[in-house]
């Protein structure tokens, strides 16, 4: 598969992902999770440290394997997208 074709279907997996949950936007839960951290531990994180979070479990269950994983490398993609995303509006 080529980069683009990642690319591509790193960007339907975000808009799949928001129309199973909730948002026509596609997924967008990092601020509502960090919302939940925060309330939870006192502790303040951002949408984007969230997206990082999550790219971080994605590539320690890529590299936990022998071989590829193809879904834990475009979800990896994808929250790379959206962590790019939440830093540029500041979250």
């Amino acid at each position: 598969m080529s980069a683009t074709q990642i690319l591509q279907l790193a960007e339907l997996t975000i808009a799949d992902r928001g129309g199973e949950y909730d948002s026509t936007k596609g997924e967008r839960s990092g601020a509502r999770v960090a919302a939940a951290f925060s309330a939870i531990t006192g502790k303040r994180i951002t949408a984007a440290e969230v997206y990082l979070l999550l790219q971080l479990v994605k590539d320690a269950r890529q590299w936990s394997r022998h071989r590829y994983h193809e879904d834990s490398a475009i979800d990896c993609v994808a929250y790379a997208a959206l962590k790019a995303e939440a830093l540029e509006g500041g979250e």
